[in-house]
């Protein structure tokens, strides 16, 4: 058996566990059942609406998506190394014939499947009620769904950056900040643009909006996006922008694990 076989099964099993121990997690599927039934309330809106139950559905189902996805990708980035620790089987674990860098690469695709199936199960349950609702869940929703799965995907990154330096506590509040600024970078772009006179200031902040992940670029039913207006229920992006998107953030989640994975190495765990 090749070297390359015996740390691909190190990863695999490190990844396998990590998935069991994620979705036996009841507070996981507290939160899916919390966007679930936000999603079921979008049906009696719906009814209140002339003839909009399906648009306010998807239109509700997808912020609920985003918005309890992003809630789950917190939780399990940022608990990533906290619950090992506390537990202290990364002990037992790390003085095995494993590399830290491979610990954390197998706990990172546990945790992607995991929030990929979550994605996967509230999607499906959303065309599930859109369906019984006779409107059409379509490719323009799947597109949406992939941009979203792809953003927790990114937020998961962006916390084991700080969770393999930082309490769980700190490692949400900077992943948490670095989420509403990545959304806010076309406010901060205008600002420094048209209020900020300082060009030393500005030159700053613009290096920092660059450097920070662009979570807009994944959200974006009802964004204005090179002067024309995209929906899920009109003109949507299309499969090469959504291609894009998941590259980035398969780009930037890299650079995240790399960085993660230097961080840890340094760290005292005895």
């Amino acid at each position: 058996m090749t070297a390359a076989v015996r740390v691909a099964q190190r990863i695999y099993g490190i990844a396998l566990n990590t998935f069991r121990e994620a979705v036996r997690n009841r507070v996981l599927f507290v939160l899916v059942m919390f966007a679930v039934g936000l999603m079921a309330f979008s049906l009696a809106l719906g009814e209140m609406s002339l003839r909009e139950d399906v648009r306010i559905l998807k239109d509700l189902g997808l912020a609920a998506m985003s918005g309890f996805g992003l809630v789950i990708a917190l939780f399990l980035g940022v608990n990533l190394l906290s619950k090992e620790l506390d537990r202290k089987t990364v002990y037992a674990i790390l003085p095995k014939p494993i590399a830290r860098w491979e610990f954390l690469l197998g706990k990172h695709i546990g945790l992607v499947c995991t929030m990929v199936v979550l994605v996967s199960l509230m999607s499906a349950v959303l065309a599930a009620m859109v369906t019984a609702k006779g409107g059409h869940h379509g490719e323009l929703m799947l597109r949406a769904e992939v941009l979203i799965a792809a953003e927790l995907l990114l937020v998961v990154g962006v916390a084991m950056v700080f969770s393999s330096f930082s309490s769980p506590y700190l490692s949400a509040m900077f992943t948490g900040a670095l989420w509403v600024i990545g959304r806010s970078t076309a406010e901060l772009e205008a600002f420094v643009a048209n209020k900020l006179d300082d060009p030393v200031v500005g030159s700053i902040l613009r290096a920092c909006v660059e450097a920070t992940p662009d979570f807009r670029m994944f959200y974006v039913s009802g964004a204005n996006l090179a002067g024309e207006l995209v929906s899920v229920h009109d003109s949507f992006v299309t499969w090469g922008y959504v291609g894009l998107a998941c590259l980035y953030a398969l780009l930037y989640s890299a650079i995240c694990l790399a960085i993660a994975c230097g961080l840890f190495a340094r760290r005292d765990l005895v």
